[in-house]
Formats: C-alpha cells, sequence, structure tokens
C-alpha cells in the first residue's frame, strides 16, 4: 500500500476542513464562513484500501497582523517540512484566485509535490469559466495534478486522494486502521464550542476568543452524562457582556447549539457549563497564547 503524510495549505477560507471533514467521514475540523478559523493543525488519517493518507490540516495562510496569527503562520509552514506531499487548495472565484497565486510563491520553498484543488466549483455559474481558471492555475507553477473539486458535495474527492495517494511511498500503515486523529476529546469538545462562537457572533468578536476546557467528568456508564464545564475568552470587557448577551441569552444559545455536537461526536448525553473570562490582549502577547494553549 502507499502511505505517508499530506499538508494541506491554501489561503483562509478555500474549504480545507471541509474537504479533510468528508474524506474522513468526521467532524474533525471545525469550518465556518469567516476565515481564519483553523488556529492549529490538525492531524487526521484517511484510510482506504489501497493507501493510508495522513492529513495535516493548516491553519490558512495569510499576511499576519497579531502574535496569534503570525503563530499560525509560521504552524502551516512548519507542516510542509514534515510530509511527503502536498494538498493546495484554491477557491475557484476570482479573489480565490488572486490569493492563491500570492501562497502558491510560498509553496515553492516546500521543494514537495503539490496536486492543487481547484475548489468550490459547485458555486461557479458559468461552467465554461473553469476552463480559463484551470489554466491560470496551471501557469502559476509545475504541480503534480490540478483537479476540479466540491468539497461541500465531495464531487472530485476521490480523484483528489488517487493522486496524492499515487505520490506517497509504498509501506505499511502509519497507523491503526481504526484511527481518525491523535486529537483529543477535550481538545475537539473546545473546538466544537469556539464553532459555535464564530457561527453566532461577528466583526472582531469571534477572532478575540479562546477556549479552554476545565472539567471533563466521565460517566461510568455509557448511560451516563458527561459532564463538562468549559471557559470562553476574551480580550474585552465590552466582548464579555456580547457573549454573555441579555439575560445570557448568546452564552445559552452557544451552549445549546455545542451541546448537540458534542453529543453526536461522543455519543452519550452532555452536560454543558459554560463561563466567559476576559484575558486582556491575550491574542497579543506569547504569555497569552501559551496560557490559552496555542504553542509552537
Amino acid at each position: 500500500m502507499n502511505s505517508g503524510f499530506v499538508a494541506i495549505v491554501g489561503p483562509p477560507n478555500a474549504g480545507k476542513s471541509t474537504f479533510l471533514n468528508h474524506v474522513l467521514g468526521f467532524k474533525l475540523a471545525i469550518t465556518s464562513d469567516k476565515p481564519q478559523t483553523t488556529r492549529h493543525r490538525l492531524l487526521g488519517v484517511c484510510n482506504r484500501e489501497e493507501s493510508q493518507i495522513v492529513f495535516l490540516d493548516t491553519p490558512g495562510l495569510h499576511k499576519p497582523m497579531r502574535a496569534l496569527n503570525k503563530l499560525m503562520v509560521r504552524t502551516a509552514m512548519a507542516a510542509l517540512q514534515d510530509v511527503e506531499a502536498v494538498l493546495f487548495m484554491v477557491e475557484a472565484s476570482a479573489k480565490g484566485l488572486a490569493e492563491g497565486q500570492r501562497v502558491a510563491g510560498m509553496l515553492a520553498e516546500a521543494k514537495k509535490p503539490v496536486v492543487v484543488a481547484l475548489n468550490k466549483i459547485d458555486l461557479v455559474r458559468d461552467k465554461a469559466a473553469l476552463l480559463p481558471m484551470l489554466e491560470r492555475v496551471a501557469g502559476w507553477a509545475e504541480w503534480a495534478a490540478i483537479v476540479p473539486l466540491s468539497a461541500a458535495k465531495g464531487d472530485g474527492a476521490a480523484a483528489v486522494l488517487r493522486e496524492l495517494a499515487g505520490l506517497l511511498p509504498q509501506g505499511p500503515a502509519i497507523f491503526p486502521e481504526d484511527m481518525i486523529t491523535d486529537l483529543s476529546e477535550r481538545f475537539l469538545v473546545s473546538e466544537l464550542i469556539r464553532e459555535k462562537v464564530f457561527a453566532l457572533t461577528n466583526q472582531e468578536l469571534p477572532y478575540s476568543t479562546a477556549v479552554t476546557i476545565d472539567e471533563f467528568i466521565e460517566p461510568q456508564n455509557q448511560r451516563g452524562v458527561v459532564a463538562i464545564t468549559a471557559t470562553i475568552h476574551v480580550e474585552r470587557q465590552g466582548q464579555k457582556g456580547i457573549l454573555i448577551g441579555k439575560g445570557g441569552g448568546m452564552l445559552k444559545k452557544i451552549g445549546a447549539s455545542a451541546r448537540l455536537d458534542i453529543e453526536t461526536m461522543l455519543g452519550q448525553k452532555v452536560y454543558l457549563d459554560l463561563f466567559v473570562r476576559v484575558e486582556p490582549k491575550w491574542s497579543s502577547q506569547a504569555h497569552g497564547l501559551r496560557k490559552l494553549g496555542y504553542e509552537e
């Protein structure tokens, strides 16, 4: 069989996490219409009959301003050193192609074979426009392959996997076949809560939040309730008020929505208790990043 590591890279909001969740058949990476949702490098194991592709989903490559964003970009670039091949996701739109061309120059330094997935083709109304898009992408560099893709619908996903598997060396599986990720349930729970913050709040607030798990108490049997206590950290007192909402309404909405997804993931009933805490300028300071779990 062919087995190895593949980094998923691209500009923010190109559909990297949506693709990973689809091929894994499991919601590993949180998704949002807002860019820069992924902050950590996520490992996901995709097992097929003749291949095991270990994906490293990375934060979107963008121009960093805060310490958090700089860490995210370093995380994405570092992943390129640890893989046999790269999946480069580009959105099939004028804006997506402009952002993709910028990122293409960054990938040249990695000197790894790259498969380009021109994603979100389902949103292109004039299908005749796809060929010029593909030709434009082909002119950026020498690619191993370019594959049209709709990660949301799964169209083209099998072709992407075939192209990537062909770039990997032959050898035994790296991880057990029943393994999907090396991430802990506590981490996945914190990400699901953060996803709801992104979905239900606006402007700068989602980008100023981090989630930590204070308690994760498992029941003595499968029929019991998992008790989880979590804190959503913000940077300013005003953000805390918005996140809690009038009469606690916003925090209740976030908690109720997150709890349903957590129960689906764990396969058990969940009691979720959320708190909000102000952590001034955490996203701009190294000690704040370390305190809230963001490390190199």
